[in-house]
C-alpha cells in the first residue's frame, strides 16, 4: 500500500480506530487487510471484484488508503482511496446489505443504498480525510444510480460534461482499426 498513512499514529497494522457513528462498529484505517478475508467479504456481497486473492493483494498494494468496518471482528464494510498525487479517487465504499436500512433496494455487491446507521459515511469520510491529508487537489467518485445520493451527501457534485467510460482490459482495443 502506498504510504499516505505514514503521518498517522501506527499501532501494528491498524493506524486509526474508533467507534464513531455506531457504538458496536469498529472502524480502522489499515495498512494491510488479509486478501483472503477481503475475498470472502466480496464473495458474500456477490461482488465481481472477487476475481482472486492474488488480484486483491495487488489492489491492496496500490491503494492509498483502506478503511474497514467490523462488527464483533467480522468484516462488514470497506472503503478504498487511490491517488496519483494530484487527484484522489474514492475507488469504492461497500457495506454488507444486512447493515443497510430498509430502503436498500438492489442489495447488489455491497453498493451503498440506505446508510441509515452512517457506517458507510464514516468509512468514506476517513478515506476522504486521508486523501486530503495526502495533498490531492480534487477527489472523484463514480456512483451507480443507487449511490448518487450517498455521494452527494458526502459533498460530491455531478461533473457536467464528463461521461464515465470503461474498457475491459481483457478485450483487445480497436486502435488503428478502420
Amino acid at each position: 500500500m502506498q504510504d499516505m498513512t505514514r503521518d498517522m499514529v501506527e499501532t501494528g497494522d491498524v493506524l486509526e480506530t474508533g467507534d464513531v457513528g455506531v457504538a458496536d462498529i469498529e472502524y480502522a484505517v489499515v495498512q494491510t487487510v488479509d486478501p483472503g478475508e477481503l475475498y470472502a467479504f466480496y464473495q458474500r456481497q456477490h461482488h465481481e471484484t472477487a476475481a482472486s486473492e492474488e488480484a486483491l493483494a495487488r489492489m491492496l498494494d496500490r491503494a492509498s488508503c483502506f478503511v474497514t468496518a467490523r462488527d464483533d471482528g467480522r468484516l462488514i464494510g470497506v472503503a478504498r482511496g487511490v491517488s496519483d498525487g494530484l487527484n484522489g479517487y474514492l475507488a469504492e465504499c461497500k457495506l454488507d446489505p444486512a447493515y443497510q436500512g430498509p430502503a436498500a433496494v438492489t442489495r447488489i455487491d455491497g453498493r451503498i443504498e440506505h446508510d441509515d446507521r452512517a457506517i458507510a459515511r464514516e468509512m468514506a469520510t476517513r478515506v476522504l480525510e486521508s486523501l486530503r491529508a495526502y495533498g490531492v487537489e480534487r477527489i472523484f467518485a463514480l456512483a451507480y444510480g443507487t449511490e448518487v445520493d450517498f455521494c452527494e451527501a458526502l459533498g460530491f457534485k455531478k461533473s457536467g460534461g464528463l461521461v464515465p467510460m470503461q474498457l475491459d482490459a481483457n478485450v483487445p482495443s480497436n486502435v488503428g482499426a478502420d
